[in-house]
C-alpha cells in the first residue's frame, strides 16, 4: 500500500464533489475564476520551451483538462498525459476534449510514462483535516514523483505563507517558499527559479534539469 493511499482517497473525494457541482468550470476545481487560471498557467509554462518546439507533458492533477486547452491555443507541438486522482474529473476531461490524438487522461496518482515536463497546478493548496507535517510530507513525496517522471524539468505552484493573516483559512496550506525552493535545489537541480511576482496569493517553482 502506498504512504499516501489515504490522503489521495480524501482529496479525490473532495475534487469530484465539486465537479460534480461545478462542472467543467474553475470552480469545479477549486479556483475563482478563469482569469487568475490563465495567470497561474502563465508561470506554469515559463519551465517549457518555445511555442513552435515539439515536447512532450504530464499534468499531475489535471481536473477537467483546462490546461491542455491552454496548450493547445498557446502551443504547436505537444503531446499531453493528463493525470488525476478523481474519476469524475477524468470523466469530464475526456468529454471535454474528445477524441484528440495528442491527449490521453488517466485516473492515477502518478503518470505512466516519462515526459519531457511536468506541471502540477493547484494540488497542494487543500489540506482539509490534514496537520502541516502530514501535508509537506504528502507534498515531498509529489515532488519526487514529479521529478521522477520528467526528464527535462517541471514546475508546480502552492499558496504562500506569505498571505495576509485575516484571509488564510484552517482547511488551506499556506507554504514557506523559502523552504520549498531551498529542497528542490538540495533534491533536483541546480537551476530552480522561485516566481513571486505576479498578483496572486501563491508562488511558483521550476526545476530545470
Amino acid at each position: 500500500m502506498r504512504k499516501n493511499n489515504k490522503i489521495h482517497s480524501e482529496i479525490s473525494k473532495y475534487y469530484s464533489s465539486k465537479v460534480l457541482t461545478f462542472g467543467d468550470t474553475p470552480q469545479g476545481v477549486d479556483w475563482n475564476g478563469e482569469e487568475s487560471q490563465f495567470l497561474r498557467f502563465e508561470q506554469l509554462s515559463k519551465i517549457l520551451p518555445d511555442s513552435d518546439a515539439s515536447f512532450s507533458v504530464n499534468d499531475l492533477g489535471c481536473g477537467y483538462g483546462s490546461y491542455y486547452e491552454y496548450l493547445e491555443n498557446n502551443y504547436n507541438y505537444v503531446n499531453y498525459q493528463g493525470i488525476d486522482l478523481s474519476q469524475e474529473m477524468i470523466a469530464a476531461a475526456v468529454n471535454r476534449s474528445g477524441c484528440e490524438s495528442k491527449a490521453s487522461f488517466i485516473i492515477a496518482d502518478r503518470p505512466n510514462r516519462v515526459s519531457d515536463y511536468s506541471i502540477a497546478s493547484g494540488i497542494f493548496n487543500i489540506k482539509q483535516d490534514r496537520s502541516n507535517d502530514e501535508w509537506w510530507s504528502y507534498l515531498v513525496e509529489t515532488l519526487h514523483i514529479l521529478d521522477e517522471y520528467s526528464s527535462k524539468g517541471f514546475s508546480f505552484n502552492c499558496l504562500t505563507s506569505f498571505s495576509d493573516k485575516e484571509k488564510m483559512r484552517n482547511y488551506l496550506y499556506y507554504a514557506d517558499p523559502m523552504i520549498v525552493f531551498e529542497y528542490c535545489k538540495n533534491n533536483f537541480s541546480k537551476n530552480v527559479a522561485l516566481l513571486h511576482d505576479y498578483d496572486l496569493y501563491e508562488f511558483t517553482i521550476l526545476v530545470r534539469k
